[in-house]
């Protein structure tokens, strides 16, 4: 985070969006040194560094995680073929002669790996400027284009009791940076988009995305700390939460 940028107008806000990962949580180590530590245990070895940098080609270019009219169960095994397929063609763009003994028996564990605490952190002074958000008036949320496991992994985090609502692509039929995805989650807030914030680490995915359906946007790294985040938040609304 740097230095803020915060409009001199009040806006009025009365709920604080977030993006997840990249924002409230991150990765302890890259998806390149997982994919590879787990593939070790396979017979498989590749530079960490390499397999960053194929799983950074191979997920710009991924479909959307939206199955309209899918169930809920059907909807969980379509995210994990998704991500089956991603991680299947990091390895093979990485390395095109690279075979696993069981390919399935290295994914189950990993795929199951992102969905727990040993993944994860909290980025740094998250829980006090939700606690703070809180205190002053403001409903809080989560919009993420994470799965089905983001519930698990802010239950597990210790963040989901600072959260009023979580929104996922397969909650509603939409992802970033559609706006249907911030339309439903104002819907099931009750708070009309003008007066809600979204706080994302995307200029364009979350930042443009979020400003598009009519919300006010801001970015992570636009802040010296969370702490300057909510000070800024809470300037923008002029003192005025309107709940």
């Amino acid at each position: 985070m740097s230095g803020p940028g915060v409009s001199a107008s009040p806006i009025e806000l009365r709920a604080v969006l977030f993006d997840a990962a990249g924002t409230l949580i991150e990765l302890r180590e890259s998806v390149g040194t997982s994919y590879a530590r787990f593939a070790e245990d396979h017979g498989v070895t590749l530079p960490a560094w390499r397999l960053d940098d194929a799983f950074h080609r191979v997920i710009r270019h991924a479909p959307p995680r939206v199955y309209p009219g899918a169930s809920a169960e059907e909807i969980v095994r379509e995210e994990i073929a998704w991500w089956r397929a991603i991680v299947r063609s990091t390895f093979l763009a990485a390395d095109s002669t690279v075979k696993f003994p069981d390919f399935d028996a290295f994914y189950a564990p990993l795929f199951d790996y992102f969905s727990t605490a040993q993944a994860w952190d909290v980025r740094a002074g998250v829980p006090a400027a939700l606690g703070r958000l809180r205190e002053h008036g403001f409903a809080i949320g989560v919009v993420s284009n994470f799965d089905h496991r983001l519930p698990k992994i802010l239950q597990a985090l210790e963040l989901e009791p600072l959260l009023d609502l979580v929104v996922i692509p397969a909650d509603c039929g939409f992802e970033k940076p559609d706006a249907g995805i911030f339309d439903f989650a104002c819907e099931r807030l009750g708070i009309a988009s003008v007066h809600v914030a979204y706080v994302g680490d995307d200029r364009e995915k979350d930042g443009a995305a979020a400003q598009h359906a009519g919300l006010t946007s801001f970015i992570v790294e636009d802040f010296d700390s969370f702490g300057a985040l909510v000070d800024g938040l809470i300037q923008a609304t002029a003192g005025s939460i309107l709940r």
